[in-house]
């Protein structure tokens, strides 16, 4: 397995809107990948169409070695996902869902249960195991996906947005896992719209708007040391204030 993720012509319409035009991208082995891009650009539904959720119109995508449209099954099973908004089992406890979830992956029992009761306790869910989903916060949940999502150690793990709604110190957490995960060798392709958090985690990183790959490589690469957050700026056309425009924001409470 040369490459960890590859597109191929990948295409999505809805309607007149196309979400992702032709897109022709390969991400390496290991590491973390940046998908990066202003809001609307086709992030998720690049995403979504990579781990088997959306079918794409034209294309292919490559995971590990599996075709995700000709070998569904292969594919997901060597896969993890956090979607931008995860849909759990809000019936079951964090426990119960890590256990029904490495019985779906097929994990022995007692290894499901070492694993679970190891990354509720560094997640600092361990206290809330036995509560219900339903009534877990969202960066609960975010934290509990994330579990979900490393439980049966996959070749790659994709997250959309996976910081949103978590507090820093858990960030700062779930930063370590995905960083001792991928110094195994695992790869980790997460979306993201904090340049912060891209440059200082991505070694590799795409930017995207409108749905076409503008800029795809190392970070070095495409920044040429500048920061992130301005070539980004810059690539995508980020809207700059004229001289005046505004000006009553800047002016005196008193001069209403």
């Amino acid at each position: 397995m040369e490459s960890a993720v590859s597109y191929v012509g990948l295409t999505k319409r809805f309607g007149d809107k196309v979400a992702v035009d032709d897109v022709t991208l390969t991400i390496p082995r290991g590491g973390f990948f940046g998908i990066t891009g202003p809001n609307g650009a086709g992030k998720t539904t690049m995403l979504r169409m990579t781990t088997g959720l959306l079918r794409p119109d034209a294309g292919r995508v490559v995971v590990a070695g599996h075709d995700v449209w000709s070998d569904t099954v292969a594919a997901k099973a060597v896969i993890g996902l956090v979607p931008d908004q995860p849909r759990l089992f809000p019936k079951l406890t964090g426990t119960e869902l890590l256990q029904f979830t490495g019985q779906l992956r097929g994990l022995d029992r007692t290894q499901v249960r070492t694993r679970a009761e190891e990354l509720l306790g560094v997640l600092g869910l361990a206290s809330d195991a036995s509560t219900l989903v339903a009534d877990y916060s969202l960066g609960m949940t975010k934290k509990l996906a994330i579990a979900a999502a490393l439980l049966h150690r996959p070749l790659v793990v994709f997250l959309d947005e996976p910081f949103a709604g978590v507090d820093p110190v858990s960030r700062q957490v779930v930063e370590t896992i995905l960083g001792r995960y991928a110094a195994g060798g695992g790869t980790v392709v997460f979306s993201d719209h904090a340049m912060d958090v891209v440059e200082r985690l991505c070694q590799n990183l795409v930017i995207i708007n409108d749905g076409t790959v503008l800029a795809a490589g190392t970070l070095p690469e495409i920044t040429s040391g500048r920061r992130l957050q301005d070539v980004f700026v810059e690539m995508v056309g980020g809207a700059i204030l004229a001289d005046g425009e505004l000006s009553w924001l800047g002016s005196s409470p008193d001069s209403n």
